[in-house]
C-alpha cells in the first residue's frame, strides 16, 4: 500500500514484481522476442522499466535472479545482448521480505543488500492501532482510499528537489565523522562484516535528506545519527557468536555512534 501510495503522489511509472523461486531474470528485466514480419530479434521490456518498483518477498528468488537487479539498482541502466538501456529518472526500488518465515526463501547476497539505501522494520501495531484496524475494517474505512489520492509531484519537480538536496552543504568535519563511523563498522569485533564505502555515501545522501526535510541547507551530527542506523543495519553482520547471545546489529551501531567522537 506504501509503495502504490507513493506512485499515486507522483507523476511516475509504477510496476509491482512477486518474486518466486521460479522467477528468471528476463521476467525482471525483459527478453528479446524474434519478429517474423520483420525478421529480427526485437527487445521486450521488463517491469523493471518504470520509476518506482514495488518486489514483494524479495528473498523469495533465488541469487541468480537476485543478481540480475546488481546493475540497475548501481548504473540505473540495463545491459541486454550487448546493447545498453538507460533507465529514466526517478527511478526507486522498494522491496519487502518477511523476516520470520524460512521455507522457500534465499540469503540475500551484501552486494544487493549494500545497494539499497535504507532499510526499515515495521513491528506489529499496539493494542490502540490493532483495534483502529479492525475497526476500519469493520467501518470499510479502508475501501478504495487510493481513489482519492492526488497526483502533488511530477517526475521533473522530484528531479528539481534532488537537485537542490545535492546542493546542501556539509563540513569537513562532518564527512570525517561519517567515515568515523564506517571504518568503526570494520574495526567493531561483535561485526564479522563491516560496511563498504557505499555505506558513506548512502548516510552522506541520507543526512542531506534529513536537513531538507527539517528545513535546513545544512547538515548537522544528528542528521548524520539519524541516517546511520536505518543505512547500517543490513550493511553489518554480527558474528555469530554474539548472534546467538541476542545482539542485534543495531545495538552494535548504537555502541559504535555512542563512541564517536560528536564534532563541535
Amino acid at each position: 500500500i506504501t509503495a502504490k501510495l507513493l506512485a499515486k503522489t507522483m507523476d511516475v511509472g509504477f510496476s509491482r514484481i512477486q518474486f518466486t523461486p521460479d522467477l528468471v531474470p528476463s521476467d525482471i528485466l525483459g527478453t528479446s522476442i524474434y519478429d517474423l514480419k520483420k525478421s529480427e530479434f526485437e527487445f521486450k521490456k521488463g517491469p523493471i522499466f518504470s520509476n518506482l518498483i514495488l518486489i514483494d518477498e524479495i528473498n523469495r528468488a533465488p541469487a541468480k535472479t537476485q543478481a540480475a537487479l546488481f546493475e540497475v539498482m548501481e548504473e540505473r541502466q540495463i545491459t541486454i545482448d550487448g546493447k545498453v538501456f538507460v533507465l529514466e529518472t526517478p527511478f526507486l526500488v522498494i522491496a519487502t521480505q518477511n523476516p520470520i518465515e524460512q521455507e522457500g526463501t534465499y540469503r540475500l547476497p551484501e552486494a544487493q543488500l549494500d545497494r539499497f539505501l535504507f532499510k526499515i522494520t515495521i513491528d506489529y501495531p499496539n493494542l490502540e492501532e490493532e483495534i483502529e484496524i479492525i475497526q476500519r475494517e469493520h467501518l470499510l474505512k479502508n475501501k478504495n482510499k487510493l481513489d482519492n489520492i492526488k497526483t502533488i509531484l511530477s517526475s521533473s519537480s522530484i528531479k528539481d528537489y534532488q537537485n537542490i538536496v545535492k546542493q546542501i552543504v556539509v563540513e569537513q568535519n562532518l564527512l570525517e565523522f561519517i567515515a568515523k563511523i564506517v571504518i568503526n563498522t570494520r574495526e567493531n569485533p561483535f561485526l564479522y562484516l563491516g560496511a563498504s564505502p557505499r555505506a558513506s555515501i548512502a548516510i552522506l545522501n541520507a543526512a542531506k535528506g534529513f536537513a531538507a526535510i527539517r528545513g535546513r541547507d545544512f547538515v548537522t551530527p544528528e542528521d548524520i545519527k539519524a541516517a546511520a542506523i536505518p543505512v547500517l543495519r543490513h550493511r553489518v553482520i554480527v558474528t555469530p557468536e554474539r548472534e546467538m547471545e541476542g545482539i542485534s546489529s543495531v545495538e552494535i551501531i548504537k555502541q559504535i555512534l555512542d563512541k564517536v567522537e560528536i564534532p563541535r
